[in-house]
């Protein structure tokens, strides 16, 4: 089919190099000698910090956080002491890109894996990242750490993930990043019919697959509770807010108090980043105030469908003190949501 003039193409040429649970692999699983690179601006880097928090591995991989804006050199540590990652001893994530390449030709993305002791990125396949936590580093996991990839779900979560993938998850970026009218409404249209199906899907179940939070929650969630602050407005993805769809919305506020999730998303950070990087959409590089995101702390009564978060697991510990990122626009306040009176 051929591709129509003007359509967003997202560079997929990621370095595919895996972490793996063998001491003969390039990489092998060994707590403390990885650093995972995000920033709390992006959605593909907010999935590595939820499932880390989830999973307990905060003490095997540590986290280096870049801050939300950048030039052209890419992500750079301004939110550390004299700009550099405290570990890594780098200004920019571009350094350990080319500490790995020299030439590397492709782009510098967060999430990366870097491996401390060489200085270069292991990975940044962002979607094998999640998994490979979950399947490859369960020697670390914490006592009472959800499945977040059970084997007897993997064939359907991996079905549901793609189509959310290139109709939700992308699907903001190419209809917000369309250069023509025609590419622009095409793809307007997939991402509202898809997330129409998803309306459909959650009304009459808690989770997208099975009974509890699996990996594909995680990966709805970072695009939907970035849509009402950002999508709607700065991409045009204006039909409606995920506010105004009941079933996404509830689900979204229910995600949102579950501790591991809303703990990680620092709205002012992602807000920064969309309207101050995007220059060709947003020259003037104003950032809007709103909208009034208070409304994710309210009661969404999700629980009456059924199901349990962790599943026969428990919650995850609040974040660390140096991760916590609970911080949110005036006049809205984050709970302790490890104490929010619901069954988990």
């Amino acid at each position: 089919m051929a591709k129509t003039e003007g359509a967003f193409e997202r560079d997929a040429s990621y370095i595919t190099d895996r972490i793996l649970d063998d001491p003969s692999a390039d990489w092998p699983v060994e707590p403390g000698r990885y650093r995972l690179v995000a920033a709390a601006a992006c959605p593909w880097a907010n999935r590595t910090t939820i499932v880390r928090r989830l999973l307990g591995l905060e003490d095997a991989i540590s986290l280096g956080f870049a801050g939300p804006t950048h030039d052209w050199r890419s992500w750079q540590f301004d939110l550390d002491e004299g700009h550099l990652d405290p570990v890594l001893q780098i200004e920019r994530l571009r350094d350990a890109y080319l500490e790995r390449d020299p030439e590397y030709p492709k782009g510098i993305t967060v999430p990366a894996v870097v491996d401390v002791p060489s200085g270069k990125v292991a990975t940044n396949d962002f979607p094998q990242i999640t998994i490979d936590f979950s399947t490859q580093w369960t020697a670390h996991h914490r006592v009472g750490a959800p499945e977040l990839y059970p084997d007897h779900l993997r064939d359907e979560i991996d079905e549901v993930a793609e189509g959310i993938y290139h109709d939700v998850n992308n699907g903001v970026y190419r209809t917000g990043f369309s250069s023509s009218q025609l590419a622009y409404e095409e793809a307007y249209t997939i991402l509202f019919r898809r997330l129409d199906e998803l309306e459909e899907r959650l009304t009459t179940r808690r989770y997208l697959v099975g009974n509890q939070i699996t990996e594909v929650d995680v990966r709805l969630f970072t695009t939907l509770v970035r849509f009402d602050a950002v999508y709607h407005g700065h991409f045009k993805c204006n039909r409606n807010k995920i506010s105004e769809m009941p079933a996404l919305w509830g689900y979204l506020r229910d995600l949102f108090q579950t501790p591991g999730f809303g703990d990680t998303v620092h709205f002012d950070q992602v807000k920064e980043h969309y309207y101050h990087v995007h220059t060709t959409i947003n020259p003037t590089q104003v950032v809007p105030v709103g909208p009034d995101l208070r409304g994710l702390l309210t009661a969404h009564g999700r629980q009456e469908l059924g199901g349990r978060p962790f599943g026969d697991g428990t919650p995850p510990a609040p974040p660390k003190p140096e991760e916590d990122f609970g911080i949110v626009p005036d006049g809205m306040t984050v709970p302790d949501l490890t104490t929010l009176d619901r069954p988990l």
